[in-house]
Parts: structure tokens; sequence; C-alpha cells
């Protein structure tokens, strides 16, 4: 009579263990994507603000023309040719966005180097 007592509370923690340990919260880190920390992604430590922002942004629009199959093209962004930025500013977001748009590009369609 016991030994009932103690196997029905043995067998829940038993098959509850599993379940706990995977549970465990997920934080995939930059290199479940492909990105070593600073890769292909990263802005160059030479850019300015307005350059950054600009490679980000162009790193953004290289994903969305590859994930609508569009033809990669960087004169069809919208952001590209009309920036919502200060107009003494056009060309350096211009300049980072081309090149962020390219880096993913390469990146995206021909995969890591």
């Amino acid at each position: 009579m016991k030994i009932n007592r103690l196997a029905i509370p043995a067998l829940a923690i038993a098959l509850a263990s599993p379940a706990l340990v995977l549970a465990q919260p997920y934080s995939p880190s930059p290199q479940a994507y492909g990105q070593a920390p600073g890769g292909w992604d990263v802005p160059p430590q030479e850019f300015h603000d307005i350059q950054r922002q600009g490679y980000h942004d162009g790193v953004e629009g290289a994903r969305k023309d590859v994930d609508n199959h569009r033809r990669p093209d960087v004169n069809n962004r919208d952001e590209y040719r009309h920036p919502h930025v200060p107009a003494s500013a056009r060309d350096d977001y211009r300049e980072g966005f081309r090149r962020g748009y390219d880096a993913a590009i390469a990146h995206l369609m021909n995969g890591p180097r």
C-alpha cells in the first residue's frame, strides 16, 4: 500500500520533468540567423548617424524585395528615391541606403561569404 502512495507522485514528477526542460525561453543568437556579431548587416564604423539609418533602411528594403520576389533594384525603393530626411542629409542617407541594400542583396541572394 505504501508503494502505491509513492508511485503516483513519482510518476507525476517523471512525466512533468521533460516539460520543464522544454519550457525554457529561447533567445536565438545572431549566429542562428547566419550572422556573426558585427556581420554583414552592421553599418561601417565610419558612417554618421544618417548614413547608419540609411544602411539599416537599405537592408530592410532589400529583405522586402527578396521576400516579395521583386527584381533587386535600389532605384525601385521609394525610401531611396524620396528619403524622409532633411534635404542637406539626402546624399549621405542615399549612400548608406545603397551600401546596405547592396550588402543585403549580396548576402541574401548568394549566401554568407
